[in-house]
């Protein structure tokens, strides 16, 4: 590699090789564009917005956020910096856009103004309304785009006339301002539940239905910024389990201004977790108990506000959360996500329309003649097809497999035409084909570098339960090496899916495996992707269903790979930080060493969607919250009298997993008695994007690694 960028510095400058690959496609509905993001090359972190015309071939750039700033940097409202933690969006420029029912128009924010582009003609221009802009959105006619400034739902002509507040806080009698915002989504529904937006137009362009989010009663917590003790800390609302949420109502707002309160039990179910609104039938809402075992499909009578239930589901563990659904087919049928009989399942009306050869994952688009989705295999499924994520088109007279080869595929589609994303694991990055009634008819080019390195991830199973894993091998690895030293890297947690036939998501776990180990991805109980029961097994027992499933995979390996047992360390960020340092701390007898990134220490400091849903309430469910903790008393006697070696790693602006977690950890680690390594990230959130940060994290834990497990 001589004269050649190392891997962490490449793996950092590309934002893991995100920068410079197409993304955010939509298709136009006469067929005749593809509307995207992308920036100029593979280390440019500013998004334009394209155009391709499929009649002519050409693409052409319907915003420059450089041009339309006049080369000033960008400048990100407090609203906006939260909105990107939220999706762990890095990038710059135009990072989401919204359309027209056309795809004529496009509406998008930069450094807080608002901005729309004609897409036929790609040009841009500003409309000077008060800012910062949050979030904008034309209605569907074109002709208004509303957004959010302030914490009020305001719209403005398409022209840029007209601009006035639809809904303010403290604009009512009896309302007061303080943590009241219209149209945006409260940090539970952004981090937990995938609904990033809080207001939704009507097909006919009159109306709106608004989300009014009061976080009075969600506690404050304060984050602060221990290397500039100068500086006030940010005040966060973050309602931790067990602690109130942000009340959330949901009007119906006209253009005439009329004002109507949209009704259901919001005290039986309090999480406003989707909202449909389209030509198809009324809007419909998606509503959840706050244990999340029982969820109302409502539809809305928009002349009262009143609600009526459609379909109301149940489930002794938890019901789970689907892209795309609820929604209309074109005739007025329900379609959602289902679990039942031990698949999950795509049902329309009232009639399940797949079975449990499929691993239904989420609804891509619904059409009079079919319904897209996205699925891995089911249950039943005759090949297991690790790690493989297809698109499938689905109507009463069966499925058909549209995706083609080992990989993760995914697509977008209006009409005829769809943009159809693959990634498999002998390739780096993803193509984008555009297809055209089944046959491709264009190829959405990518910038995105070459990573210097290959990854060679072999997929498998492993123990009993066929664990799905990853096998990374040294590059230059021969079999009369012997043994090598075993790297886990897992997740390991509900969300999270490693074992992927991709090729990029292994990029880091065999640079990893270049610098002398033999490195295991195991996917245990709680991960998603392969069905119901494995997602639902780690329910009130984190500590023990996912860090047993490590052991079985590294086990079940050991048989027929080169790994040595006497030499094993565990890293990961996040969930997986927390299983890493589970893991020390509890089974020091199979791990030797760990590396724990911004980990969940104490399940009572994380929000309440996320952690009720799978530990209940900690008012009742107290000794499984300490049973499932790294710093309670009951959490610590489970830890062995061995000792090894853990570096804890932590952001101290993360608004997600907060400092306290490791703080708390070493606080009672020290009082323990067990030797361990603090590493603050000053100024960095639960990403990692700064560039320096991101490369030297990867250093300094294979050298804390290696050191750890005595290896040259």
């Amino acid at each position: 590699m001589t004269g050649q960028i190392s891997f962490p510095r490449q793996y950092a400058r590309t934002q893991r090789f995100t920068l410079g690959a197409p993304r955010a496609f939509t298709v136009s509905p006469d067929g005749t564009r593809v509307v995207f993001l992308r920036s100029r090359s593979g280390t440019d972190r500013a998004n334009l917005l394209w155009v391709r015309d499929l009649e002519s071939g050409q693409e052409r750039i319907a915003a420059d956020p450089a041009a339309l700033l006049g080369g000033a940097s960008e400048e990100l409202s407090a609203e906006e910096r939260a909105r990107r933690e939220r999706s762990r969006e890095g990038s710059a420029g135009v990072v989401g856009y919204a359309v027209d029912e056309a795809v004529e128009l496009a509406a998008f924010a930069l450094s807080g103004r608002l901005f729309t582009a004609e897409l036929r003609a790609g040009t841009a221009r500003e409309l000077p309304v008060p800012g910062p802009v949050v979030d904008p959105r034309p209605s569907p006619d074109g002709r208004r785009v509303a957004y959010v400034a302030g914490g009020a739902l305001r719209v403005v002509d398409a022209d840029g006339a007209g601009d006035r507040a639809l809904a303010a806080p403290g604009g009512g009698e009896s309302e007061n301002a303080d943590g009241v915002t219209y149209g945006l989504a409260e940090f539970i529904a952004a981090e937990e539940m995938d609904r990033s937006r809080g207001f939704w137009w009507s097909p006919d362009s009159e109306r709106l239905l608004v989300a009014r989010v009061d976080e009075s009663p969600v506690q404050r917590w304060w984050i602060a910024d221990p290397a500039n003790p100068d500086r006030e800390p940010q005040e966060v609302a973050y309602p931790a389990a067990g602690t109130p949420n942000a009340d959330v109502r949901l009007l119906l707002i006209g253009l005439d201004g009329s004002r109507t309160e949209v009704e259901w039990d919001r005290a039986a179910y309090p999480y406003l977790a989707r909202v449909h609104w389209s030509p198809a039938g009324p809007p419909l809402l998606l509503v959840q108990a706050r244990d999340q075992r029982g969820q109302l499909y409502l539809t809305v009578d928009t002349e009262t506000g009143r609600t009526r239930m459609l379909h109301a589901d149940e489930d002794p563990v938890w019901l789970d959360l689907f892209p795309g659904v609820p929604a209309w087919t074109p005739d007025g049928r329900l379609v959602r996500i289902a679990d039942e009989g031990g698949a999950r399942v795509l049902v329309v009306g009232a009639r399940p329309l797949t079975g449990p050869q499929l691993h239904v994952r989420a609804v891509l688009d619904v059409s009079q003649a079919d319904i897209l989705i996205s699925a891995s295999a089911g249950p039943e499924a005759s090949d297991p097809a690790i790690g493989e994520i297809h698109v499938h088109r689905v109507n009463e007279l069966g499925t058909e497999r549209l995706s083609e080869g080992q990989g993760v595929h995914s697509a977008v589609r209006s009409g005829t035409v769809s943009v159809l994303s693959s990634a498999t694991l002998g390739a780096s990055g993803a193509t984008a084909r555009v297809l055209s009634d089944g046959k491709s008819v264009a190829t959405i080019t990518s910038y995105a570098e070459q990573p210097v390195l290959t990854a060679r991830a072999r997929l498998t199973e492993a123990g009993t339960r066929r664990i799905p894993c990853a096998v990374l091998l040294p590059t230059d690895y021969r079999e009369d090496k012997g043994p090598l030293p075993v790297l886990m890297d897992p997740y390991g947690g509900p969300h999270g899916q490693r074992v992927v036939a991709a090729h990029n998501p292994h990029l880091t776990s065999q640079w990893f495996a270049d610098q002398g180990f033999a490195v295991v991805v195991a996917d245990g109980r709680g991960t998603p992707g392969r069905s119901p029961a494995w997602e639902k097994g780690v329910m009130n027992d984190f500590a023990g269903a996912t860090l047993d499933d490590q052991v079985e995979a590294l086990q079940g390996l050991a048989g027929n790979h080169p790994l040595d047992l006497s030499r094993v360390a565990i890293r990961g960020w996040s969930y997986g930080g927390y299983l890493a340092a589970l893991a020390v701390l509890r089974r020091p007898d199979v791990f030797h060493a760990g590396v724990a990134g911004a980990p969940v220490t104490d399940f009572r400091l994380y929000d309440t969607h996320y952690t009720e849903r799978y530990l209940g309430h900690p008012d009742e469910q107290g000794k499984v919250y300490a049973a499932n903790s790294l710093v309670t008393d009951e959490g610590l006697s489970g830890a062995a009298e061995t000792h090894r070696p853990l570096m804890i790693i932590h952001g101290l602006a993360d608004d997600n997993v907060v400092a306290a977690h490791t703080l708390r950890l070493s606080s009672a680690l020290l009082a323990a008695g067990r030797p361990h390594e603090v590493l603050p990230l000053s100024g960095v959130t639960h990403m990692t994007p700064q560039e320096q940060v991101a490369e030297n994290l990867l250093l300094l834990q294979v050298a804390f690694l290696k050191r750890s497990l005595g290896m040259a």
